[in-house]
């Protein structure tokens, strides 16, 4: 129980010190929109006020997905539900999300494009009705070019000293209310484009550690390429089909 406490507080240490970071370099224009549905706002169509819905055809549904740190919940999806085009059609549908194993401290996962692509949005979507709902999480970016570059930092090891660059810091739990509800976060730049990157590494943490139920339900992952119409990434879903009431995004 004591090295599992010490593990939290050096990841709840390393989260501050990239928080801290990343208010430093602000002048870098990286903007975090984050939006939240509650009650009967949030439904399977994940429409939100700011932040683009989830599409089907990004980037990111080519990329292959790996598990760096931590484990799956053995009721979860595979990380594969994070790219499908898969939607939940509640607020508590585990085989439609990927989550970390109930009392662990979060994890990370991997997203290689395959080749560096120039990245307009990194875009993440959640939807659970308590403490599972919000996100929080690091994002590193990397073209994998560096002499140091590490594709698989351990827990131990701050991405940044291998090869990566810290995007931004992304903490969606509301200040007040419940945590409860859907989620939508779309990472940016002012100036149009984050930059060139191949591999994405999320560097997930819980939302609390009261009890064992703090890692987010993430219900899908979309990387929006420079070009690509950011107005057609809010494009209507389709209805659900009736034998296996999955709701699959829209390809433009």
């Amino acid at each position: 129980m004591a090295s599992l406490f010490k593990i939290r507080w050096k990841r709840l240490g390393l989260a501050v010190a990239i928080l801290a970071f990343s208010t430093a370099v602000a002048v870098s224009q990286v903007k975090v929109t984050i939006d939240h549905n509650a009650g009967k706002a949030a439904t399977s169509a994940f429409k939100f006020k700011n932040v683009p819905s989830p599409v089907k055809d990004n980037a990111a549904a080519k990329a292959t997905l790996k598990l760096v740190v931590g484990r799956a919940d053995g009721n979860s999806a595979g990380l594969q539900a994070l790219t499908d085009g898969v939607l939940p059609e509640n607020d508590d549908d585990p085989s439609s999300n990927f989550f970390f194993n109930a009392g662990s401290d979060g994890g990370r996962f991997l997203l290689d494009l395959g080749t560096s692509l120039e990245i307009a949005q990194v875009n993440t979507y959640s939807w659970h009705p308590n403490t599972r709902g919000p996100q929080v999480y690091n994002l590193f970016a990397s073209d994998g070019t560096d002499a140091t570059f590490n594709p698989a930092p351990d827990s131990h090891t701050d991405p940044a000293s291998c090869g990566w660059r810290l995007i931004a810091t992304v903490d969606t739990r509301p200040a007040h209310g419940p945590n409860g509800g859907q989620y939508g976060v779309s990472v940016s730049d002012t100036g149009g484009k984050l930059g060139k990157f191949r591999y994405l590494l999320f560097d997930s943490i819980p939302t609390e550690y009261d009890d064992p139920w703090g890692n987010t339900f993430f219900s899908e992952v979309n990387v929006i390429t420079q070009g690509q119409s950011l107005q057609s990434a809010t494009g209507k879903t389709e209805t659900p089909r009736a034998k296996s009431q999955e709701r699959r995004l829209p390809a433009r």
